[in-house]
C-alpha cells in the first residue's frame, strides 16, 4: 500500500534523525580520545613531544565546534532526547575535562628537569609535580561539577545579573576552560614547560578555569545570536576574515579569544560589584542627608 509505504519510510527517516546528532557527539568523543592518546605519546616519545602535545591541543579545540553542532542540529530537526543530553554530557567530560586535565599536567610539570633545585627549595621540582596533580584533579571536578548543575538546573541564573533579554551561563563553560588550556599550549607551540616559573604560573591557570567553572559569576553564552536575522554577505565576509586570522595567526589569535572570553567574566563580577558598592554608598548617602528617621522608613518601610 503506497499509503503505508509512505509511513514506514518516514518512520525510518526520522529514526535516522535521531543519530545525525548523536555522530557529532561521537565526534566530540573521538576528539577527546584522540587528545589523551597524543598526551600519552608525548611521555612514551620524549623526542617527539612537542608534535604530541601539539596534536592533542588542536584536538580538544576541534572538539568544540562538534559540542557546539550536536545540541542545535537536535533542536533544528526536533530530536532532542535524554539519551543524547547523557551522551553529551558524558562526551564533554572526557573531551574538555579529562583531556585537558592530562595535558595541562603532562605539559606545565611533568617535563620539569631534574637540575630544578634552587636553595630556597630544593625539592622544588617535586612539589610542582605534585601541586601540579592535585590542581590538574580539581580542573577536573570542577569541569564534571559544572556539567553536573548544568544538568539539573539548565535555567540558572548567576549572581551577578547582566543585561536583561540577554542569556548568560553561570560559571564558566567546560568547553571555554579546555578551549583556554589548550590554546595556551597551541601558543607556546607546545614545547614541554622546563622552567619552574613558568609552571607556577600556569598552575595558577588551570587552577582559576577549575574555580570559575563552579563560580557563579556570568559567561556571556552568544544564544540570541541567530544568523538567520543577518545578511549572508556579511555572514561570509566574517568567516572570511576569521579564516584567514586562523590559518595566518592560528596561535595568537585563538589564544588572545580564550583570554578575552576568560576576562570578560572576571570584568562583568568586577563590574557588577563595583556598581553594587556606588548603590550601597548613594542610599546610606540619601539616608544621612535625610535623617534618621527617613533611615528607619528606607529600612523597615
Amino acid at each position: 500500500m503506497p499509503g503505508r509505504d509512505a509511513a514506514i519510510a518516514k518512520a525510518r527517516l526520522r529514526r535516522g534523525m535521531y543519530l545525525l546528532p548523536s555522530l557529532f557527539t561521537m565526534g566530540n568523543i573521538a576528539a577527546g580520545y584522540y587528545a589523551i592518546m597524543e598526551t600519552i605519546a608525548a611521555i612514551v616519545s620524549r623526542g617527539e613531544a612537542q608534535m604530541h602535545l601539539d596534536h592533542a591541543a588542536i584536538a580538544i579545540m576541534l572538539a568544540i565546534p562538534f559540542d557546539a553542532l550536536d545540541g542545535r542540529i537536535a533542536r533544528m530537526t526536533n530530536t532532542t532526547s535524554e539519551f543524547g543530553k547523557e551522551l553529551d554530557s558524558l562526551a564533554d567530560a572526557i573531551t574538555f575535562g579529562m583531556a585537558p586535565s592530562l595535558l595541562a599536567y603532562i605539559w606545565g610539570v611533568f617535563f620539569l628537569p631534574d637540575s630544578i633545585r634552587p636553595e630556597w627549595r630544593p625539592d622544588l621540582r617535586q612539589d610542582l609535580i605534585w601541586a601540579g596533580g592535585f590542581i590538574c584533579f580539581v580542573y577536573l571536578i570542577g569541569g564534571v561539577s559544572r556539567l553536573a548543575r548544568f544538568n539539573i538546573s539548565p535555567d540558572a541564573q548567576p549572581r551577578n545579573p547582566g543585561r536583561p533579554g540577554r542569556k548568560y551561563f553561570v560559571g564558566m563553560p567546560i568547553p571555554a576552560a579546555a578551549f583556554t588550556l589548550a590554546a595556551t599550549v597551541h601558543v607556546a607551540n607546545a614545547y614541554p614547560n622546563e622552567a619552574w616559573w613558568v609552571a607556577i604560573l600556569w598552575l595558577g591557570l588551570v587552577g582559576a578555569c577549575g574555580l570559575l567553572m563552579v563560580s557563579t559569576w556570568r559567561f556571556w553564552s552568544g544564544k540570541e545570536i541567530n544568523f538567520s536575522r543577518s545578511h549572508p554577505f556579511q555572514i561570509l565576509l566574517l568567516l572570511a576574515v576569521a579564516i584567514f586570522l586562523l590559518v595566518r595567526f592560528s596561535g595568537g589569535v585563538l589564544f588572545a579569544a580564550a583570554m578575552v572570553y576568560l576576562f570578560s567574566g572576571l570584568w562583568a563580577r568586577a563590574a557588577y560589584s563595583w556598581q553594587r558598592r556606588r548603590k550601597q554608598r548613594g542610599v546610606g548617602a540619601e539616608s544621612d542627608s535625610r535623617g534618621p528617621d527617613s533611615l528607619t522608613r528606607t529600612l523597615h518601610p
